[in-house]
């Protein structure tokens, strides 16, 4: 009887109540077809997840991030290669390297010399960026800016979050709305901030660590009480802020909620090489490898030189091509795909589409462990079972 009850107990519990939210959707350049939807997307309702759940999909944010950099590129508001200072308003350098001047292209690829000391990306309101950037701790003092060295750093993208702001003199969240998210039509928004519907957010999928425990996004169908991380003194009073200040508020780097079928849509203007949103050139800017690895020239964010990156363009990540030091073909084809991948609070995700056919994946798994075992490319299995599977 004991055995019982300890049984019933077992599948009773939230963290085994059901698998991890998982979800993927398959698309060509005119077709959208979701292929897998698993486990819920609220433990506490029992709701099902869906294709049409929008969720916290992590670095993928750097990705459409850049793809409002490249608007305001074409509309000749922004320059990848112009010292960014000008646009920030107050002069940017690596103290180590006084002499050299920092770019978006640098920023976009990851190579400005920027590391992310810790989770000094986050920068609450009442801080401004300029201030962050004074910490020595985001430095690398080893390698100039433009050097050819990467190292994957969050804290490149509300720099660029801050410039694209002081130049239109928009919040973030609603700058992205408008160049981006409202002409694509997709339901999404970064930190339920301006763009997402009050059924998208009534729909978010929450995230949770593999102990079960809630990490992000358990709404209870309403907005978070700030959408920021607030100032010291825990107030929060946007209505103050001033554009430019510090882009780090809205998360450009990873605070895009969308679901797999607007990500797929996204993806689908991408692998119709951006026609009719991006110019051609843009389009190759963000596409083309602007770092290649050779086995010692760039660091992941793990700071390990594990071969996970092997190729990189602007916010977009090039896999599955092959090289000595790559472990990078999460789909074990020996296809070359672009787009990017995202890891956060438990979240693992990818963006990925085939260049040459048009065929792609937008695909989400949680509850992933820290410490998840690796595959046989430098994704994990986890991924690797969601790349897997839906390719039947």
């Amino acid at each position: 009887m004991r055995w019982i009850l300890l049984a019933a107990a077992l599948i009773a519990s939230p963290a085994l109540a059901a698998p991890p939210a998982s979800v993927a959707v398959a698309f060509e350049r005119q077709t959208v077809r979701p292929v897998l939807a698993e486990g819920e997307a609220d433990r506490a309702t029992h709701r099902a997840v869906s294709a049409d759940d929008p969720v916290r999909i992590a670095s993928i944010s750097k990705l459409v991030t850049t793809l409002g950099v490249m608007r305001m590129v074409d509309k000749g508001q922004l320059d990848l290669d112009r010292d960014v200072s000008d646009y920030l308003g107050w002069p940017l350098r690596n103290p180590a390297f006084p002499e050299r001047p920092i770019t978006l292209r640098m920023l976009l690829s990851h190579r400005s010399s920027l590391i992310d000391g810790g989770e000094l990306y986050i920068v609450p309101l009442g801080t401004t960026l300029r201030e962050r950037l004074a910490d020595p701790r985001v430095w690398d003092s080893a390698h100039a800016p433009g050097s050819g060295w990467f190292h994957y750093t969050n804290l490149n993208f509300p720099v660029v979050a801050s410039a694209m702001e002081r130049i239109s003199g928009e919040r973030f969240d609603r700058l992205m709305h408008r160049l981006v998210l409202k002409p694509l039509r997709l339901d999404a928004c970064f930190n339920w901030g301006a763009g997402c519907s009050a059924k998208a957010m009534s729909r978010a999928v929450v995230l949770y660590r593999a102990s079960g425990e809630v990490a992000k996004d358990d709404l209870h169908g309403r907005l978070p009480d700030c959408l920021v991380v607030p100032a010291a003194d825990g107030s929060c009073d946007l209505a103050s802020y001033r554009p430019g200040d510090n882009g780090a508020l809205f998360s450009p780097q990873g605070g895009l909620r969308i679901s797999m079928r607007s990500l797929a849509r996204l993806g689908q203007m991408m692998a119709r090489q951006g026609k009719g949103f991006l110019s051609g050139r843009s389009y190759v800017e963000m596409t083309q490898a602007r770092w290649r690895f050779d086995g010692t020239n760039g660091l992941g964010e793990d700071g390990a030189a594990s071969g996970f990156f092997c190729a990189y363009g602007l916010a977009v990540h090039r896999i599955g091509s092959g090289g000595e030091h790559c472990r990078d073909d999460l789909f074990a084809d020996g296809t070359a795909r672009i787009g990017h991948s995202g890891d956060a609070y438990g979240l693992k995700a990818g963006l990925w589409w085939d260049p040459i056919t048009g065929k792609g994946l937008a695909f989400f798994t949680s509850a992933v462990a820290p410490d998840a075992p690796i595959g046989a490319s430098g994704f994990t299995v986890a991924e690797e079972s969601i790349v897997e599977r839906a390719k039947r």
